[in-house]
């Protein structure tokens, strides 16, 4: 056997024959002679094609995300910019499939060197790319496989387009050279509920057919298993999944004690089923790929169609994170050497106030006319002074509930501070992780110093947790720990009172919650802070697990919160 290891991208096991995404279409050598105006004309053809096709995948898949996803994909590839610099390049002798990939490739260049969000899109143009040369050619658009039974699809990267169209009962898990734990290709295998590993080295040397198993959540896979092994961990994962669906309930621990177990939403699309409320409402997809911003009637309408579908029930609306890594033209920002230590998130309020101001505006008039429970929060935020300012801000606008994203190590180590003036704490484990390790989320060679086991991580959690506390205010993870089952008692010893997450991940962290208490999650928070390592960690957690007596367990002893 050979052990492999990635970035867990979404949570769970899975074992099968792998079977790899087929190849892009090659590119012929350029013709000799080029009639400019077939060309062109060859070019915009391709993009309605590509357009119509991914318009179809948006309107028929039934999950919001993905077709929210593809949807964006449509307006990239209907951008007027792309096929006027095609007509530049075919001028200059290139016919159409050449064309599109010399233009694709200076747009890839330019979000590989923007970093962040962008260099996490650049599939999403390889994608582009690909199909569009297809179409040209008269080609298939490019997919994934179907050997006839359930498989683990193995790739370079996954396109949008990809991924929304796997059928979870036949891709049992999908593992990926390429990508990160916010990439398109991991959000998606999230909402899909399908196992993920990304940035994992080698996997693309494994032959179709052999037999592999993968943890979404640790990111381990191992290749050449034997058939026993794939019947036991795909036994085990139906058998996980149908004992999942029966639990409903709120989030508690075994003694009663209340762990709010909120869903991460981008818009009313993605709230399929009954949750408790929503921690984290993502706004920014109102605004990327636009050139003018979301007017305030638009906003309302998106807002009000949330806050109406949770009466009586949280909401956590997040205020745009977007600027230097996630580009909007409207912005005219200034080209920024390192975009993740630049302007965005609430810093765009100090270039553009206008922006925040408007989206405030908009969200407390879309929550003056429903009964739902509208909290708001800003990303980035640094410093206490920060956060006075946005909670004042709020309040001018007439928001009662107005707290801060913990994102920066800065504002963790403050959170008493900061906690002065919000009303509440949500923390972002996936950039706090980042900025407190110096380690780009990209970067699969830095993997391990991105796991939220990290005990310096968790040491800043207990931080914001115990501020939480003495201020007798809720603090909250947003980030995906809070979909770990295993972290989720960590967190909840520590005193964190609310995790949210896709809303697939919910039914696991229920469950594994309720079958402890919250003593024993404090016991377990206290060996995992006190280990030296990831590694030490989740054992001394897992083994504090096991320590506990069996008719301590049973009796569900209690505490105070």
């Amino acid at each position: 056997m050979r052990e492999m290891r990635g970035i867990g991208a979404s949570p769970g096991g899975a074992a099968g024959p792998v079977y790899r995404l087929a190849p892009p279409p090659a590119l012929p050598p350029l013709a000799e002679t080029v009639d400019p105006d077939a060309e062109k004309t060859a070019v915009r053809a391709a993009v309605l094609a590509v357009a119509a096709d991914l318009t179809r995948r948006a309107d028929t898949t039934v999950d919001a995300t993905a077709a929210d996803v593809l949807r964006a994909q449509v307006m990239m590839v209907q951008d007027e910019t792309l096929v006027d610099a095609a007509d530049i390049a075919i001028d200059g002798g290139a016919d159409a499939p050449h064309a599109i990939t010399d233009v694709l490739a200076e747009h890839r260049a330019a979000f590989v060197a923007a970093g962040g969000y962008l260099a996490e899109r650049v599939s999403d143009l390889d994608d582009l790319r690909d199909r569009l040369v297809a179409a040209c050619l008269g080609m298939p658009m490019p997919g994934v496989p179907n050997p006839g039974h359930p498989y683990l699809l193995i790739a370079r990267d996954l396109a949008p387009a990809d991924t929304a169209g796997l059928e979870p009962g036949l891709v049992l898990g999908l593992v990926t050279a390429e990508g990160g734990p916010t990439s398109h290709t991991a959000i998606l295998a999230r909402t899909l509920g399908i196992p993920a590993v990304v940035r994992c080295a080698g996997i693309l040397d494994l032959a179709d057919g052999e037999l592999a198993r993968l943890d979404g959540t640790t990111g381990v896979v191992v290749a050449g298993v034997s058939a026993q092994t794939v019947t036991d961990v795909n036994a085990d994962r139906l058998a996980e999944i149908e004992r999942r669906t029966r639990s409903q309930g709120p989030g508690q621990t075994a003694d009663g004690h209340r762990i709010a177990l909120l869903a991460n939403i981008g818009s009313a699309r993605d709230l399929t089923g009954e949750v408790e409320g929503v921690g984290l409402f993502r706004t920014e997809l109102l605004y990327l790929d636009r050139s003018d911003p979301p007017s305030h009637e638009e906003q309302v309408a998106a807002y009000r169609d949330v806050f109406a579908a949770l009466p009586g029930r949280k909401v956590v609306v997040r205020t745009l994170d977007a600027g230097a890594d996630k580009p909007l033209p409207f912005l005219r920002l200034a080209e920024e050497p390192n975009p993740a230590l630049g302007i965005r998130g609430l810093r765009i309020a100090r270039q553009t106030p206008s922006v925040l101001g408007t989206q405030l505006a908009a969200i407390a008039a879309a929550a003056a006319a429903t009964d739902a429970d509208v909290w708001v929060m800003a990303p980035m935020v640094a410093t206490a002074t920060e956060a006075a300012a946005f909670t004042e801000s709020c309040r001018e606008h007439g928001l009662p509930t107005a707290g801060v994203m913990i994102e920066v190590p800065a504002a963790a180590l403050r959170a008493g501070q900061v906690l002065d003036h919000a009303d509440f704490l949500s923390i972002g484990t996936n950039d706090l992780s980042q900025y407190t390790f110096a380690a780009d989320r990209m970067c699969g060679d830095l993997a391990d110093l991105l796991d939220p086991w990290q005990p310096a991580l968790i040491a800043l959690l207990a931080t914001c947790a115990a501020a939480g506390v003495e201020a007798g205010k809720p603090v909250g993870v947003c980030g995906e720990s809070a979909a770990d089952p295993d972290f989720a008692l960590v967190l909840a010893g520590l005193g964190i009172t609310s995790l949210s997450m896709a809303p697939r991940s919910i039914p696991a962290v229920r469950e594994s919650l309720a079958a402890h208490t919250l003593d024993e999650c404090r016991r377990i928070a206290e060996a995992a802070l006190a280990a030296p390592s990831p590694e030490t960690a989740r054992a001394a957690a897992s083994g504090a697990s096991r320590e506990i007596p069996a008719q301590e367990r049973s009796s569900g002893s209690s505490c105070s919160p």
